[in-house]
């Protein structure tokens, strides 16, 4: 799943960019307010992604028409992140930034941040609030509420836990499976179905010898 990127002399300026390019850089800017990130992170992630060479912080402000300490923090922010990787060139003290080359690997990485920021924070409030004694009806109402919140989370991040895991090319193809988990879930929900029948109809207690007994007619001589 990687994209071979070209090596190019360190202090080679990037090309200007592309119509193509250009359109995808401005689309990460005007939607980095939707994703938490301000529009110079949006931006400069983009131009990184889409760069054929690792690019360092004036080379970036050039492509882009930033300044200096613009660039400087919205490299430390991704940093944060962890959606860039710095690099250095033998015989150059600047350094140098690329994306991770791995598609997969940049889902990875922003599914742990987002949930370490996000999620994690959440679900330690909702232990918090579980662990309490509720006062009155309301507060047991409240907690039932905030139970299901915490068992649906706590479901699909052990879920995400176990996605995350898996080779890329085995994730792909689950994911390329679509609808047909789906009815594979179906099949085993109506087999579970059948079974739990015919064993309801076994565990039926016999009818008593006795009551057999007396239904029998009695043969007379």
């Amino acid at each position: 799943m990687d994209t071979a990127r070209t090596d190019r002399p360190a202090d080679t300026p990037p090309d200007p960019l592309p119509p193509l390019a250009r359109d995808f850089v401005v689309h990460f800017g005007e939607m980095g307010s939707r994703w938490g990130v301000n529009r110079t992170v949006g931006q400069i992630y983009a131009l990184l992604y889409v760069s054929p060479q690792a690019l360092n912080a004036d080379q970036i402000g050039e492509a882009l028409a930033f300044s200096r300490s613009n660039v400087s923090m919205g490299l430390k922010e991704l940093q944060s992140w962890r959606l860039v990787r710095l690099k250095h060139h033998s015989g150059d003290r600047r350094e140098y930034f690329e994306a991770p080359r791995d598609v997969w690997e940049i889902f990875r990485v922003l599914a742990e941040e987002r949930r370490r920021r996000e999620v994690e924070p959440t679900l330690s409030m909702l232990r918090t609030a579980l662990l309490s004694t509720p006062a009155n009806e309301a507060d047991r109402h409240a907690q039932a509420r905030m139970r299901e919140m915490h068992d649906l989370i706590e479901r699909l991040s052990r879920w995400l836990d176990d996605v995350l895991q898996l080779a890329p090319e085995t994730a792909l193809q689950l994911m390329g499976m679509g609808s047909a988990v789906t009815r594979l879930l179906e099949m085993k929900d109506r087999v579970a179905g059948r079974g739990r029948g015919a064993a309801a109809r076994k565990a039926t207690p016999d009818e008593p010898a006795a009551k057999r007994q007396r239904r029998t007619p009695t043969r007379k001589d």
